[in-house]
Formats: structure tokens, C-alpha cells, sequence
């Protein structure tokens, strides 16, 4: 099976876009370094003026290692920010300190798409990781039982893995939206003053937007490809 020239090919396209926008956002963020702040707000400087803006008190604000491990945890209400965005005075730092902040302001406001997206975690998380493989072993139960049909761990597999298809989906919004606070948030706060810095921060947020539109794509032609081979598409493959 994962000789299938197909499954190479669904693989290849993934390593391709997930590389290229790796890339991508790798230039991008390297660019915008070089734009300093006019302001000369720091990473964090940028996201605790957005939370005091926000109303948000209970979130702290605090450094993590890690090129670019940038995140915002709901659960313990931290925004973690890598070393080179927390104490960086440039647009990059700020585009990415914005957007994270973005989520904490989602989370705050209870915005529907990310409440969606916290509560698929776990079955996305088991559809990942185990639904493939219950697919393959339906397809082997199948064969050696000699059924016409997709067996019932077959499906069950692909529901579980079209959960974590699903979970890719969602993020796109929820990603897209929050840098779309973090611009709005920059240039309203006077935070980013120039043409040059909005600039160099709208460029390193689409391109790091693009990482999850990529994902989602990966995402979806997998499971069409796991759907045609549990016999739920197309018919059934036994090669």
C-alpha cells in the first residue's frame, strides 16, 4: 500500500507545499526583522499593549524557546513567545506578537470557529494518529474475509481521520482572522506608523497564513486518498 504511486504522490504534494511555505515564511519573517519599530516596542511590548487594550488581565505574557514556537495556550492563559519575537523591536516581532495575542482575544471573546476547533482536539488527535492505520487493517480484514465492501474499521477509520481533516479546516479561519486583528490592532494603536512596518508585518502574517491553507490541502487529499482505499470512494482498491 504505501508503495501506491498514488500515496507517493499525495505525500510528495504535502512535503512540496508544506517546503515551500516553510520557505516562505522563513524569508518573510528574515525581511521584516530589518524594519525596526519607530516606536521601539519589543515582542512583548506589542502584545501587552494589545492585551491592556483588550480589557484582557489574566493572561501573562512570557518567553519560550524555539525558532518561531510562538503560541497562545488557552488552557493555563499564557502567550508564549520565542526569544526572537519576544525581545525583538521589529515588524516582524510585532506581526507575530499581534497575532498571537489575536488568539488570546478569540479565546476571550469566546469567537465560535476556535471554540469548534478546541473541542475537535482530542478525536482530531486520535484520527491522526490511529485512523490510518485502522483503515489498512479494515482493508486487510476485508480482503482475507473476501467483502465487496468497505469493512466497518475501514469507515471508522476514515471518520476518525476526516476529524483531524476537519480540525486543519477550521484552523484556517481561526489563523486568518487572528492576524487580521493583529493589523487592525497594530495600525490602531499607532503601534506600526509607517507604510514600511504595516507593510513587512502584512507580509510575514499571509505568508505564515499560508502554512495552514497548505496543511488543510495536505490534509484534505489524504483523506480522499484513505476514503478511495477503504472502498467509501470510487470503489474499492485492493493493489
Amino acid at each position: 500500500m504505501f508503495g501506491d504511486p498514488l500515496y507517493i504522490a499525495v505525500i510528495l504534494v504535502g512535503v512540496v507545499l508544506s517546503g515551500i511555505t516553510s520557505m516562505m515564511v522563513k524569508s518573510s519573517f528574515a525581511r521584516g526583522e530589518k524594519v525596526g519599530l519607530s516606536r521601539g516596542y519589543t515582542g512583548r511590548d506589542v502584545a501587552e499593549a494589545i492585551l491592556r487594550s483588550a480589557g484582557i488581565r489574566d493572561v501573562r505574557v512570557v518567553e519560550h524557546r524555539g525558532f518561531l514556537s510562538d503560541h497562545y495556550n488557552p488552557a493555563d492563559k499564557t502567550l508564549n513567545l520565542s526569544s526572537a519575537v519576544y525581545h525583538g523591536i521589529n515588524a516582524s516581532a510585532a506581526g507575530v506578537a499581534a497575532h498571537e495575542t489575536g488568539h488570546a482575544i478569540q479565546h476571550a471573546q469566546g469567537y465560535a470557529p476556535l471554540r469548534i476547533r478546541s473541542a475537535v482536539v482530542p478525536v482530531a488527535s486520535l484520527g491522526c494518529n490511529v485512523g490510518p492505520w485502522l483503515i489498512i487493517l479494515g482493508i486487510v480484514l476485508g480482503a482475507a474475509e473476501g467483502l465487496a465492501g468497505p469493512t466497518l474499521v475501514a469507515k471508522i477509520g476514515v471518520w476518525l481521520f476526516a476529524a483531524s481533516t476537519f480540525f486543519t479546516l477550521v484552523t484556517v479561519p481561526v489563523e486568518y482572522d487572528a492576524s487580521a486583528r493583529a493589523k487592525k490592532l497594530l495600525g490602531s494603536l499607532e503601534i506600526t506608523r509607517t507604510a514600511e512596518e504595516a507593510g513587512a508585518v502584512k507580509d510575514v502574517l499571509s505568508s505564515a497564513a499560508l502554512t495552514y491553507v497548505a496543511a488543510a490541502i495536505t490534509s484534505v487529499l489524504t483523506l480522499l486518498y484513505w476514503a478511495m482505499r477503504a472502498g467509501l470512494l470510487g470503489g474499492r482498491r485492493n493493489d
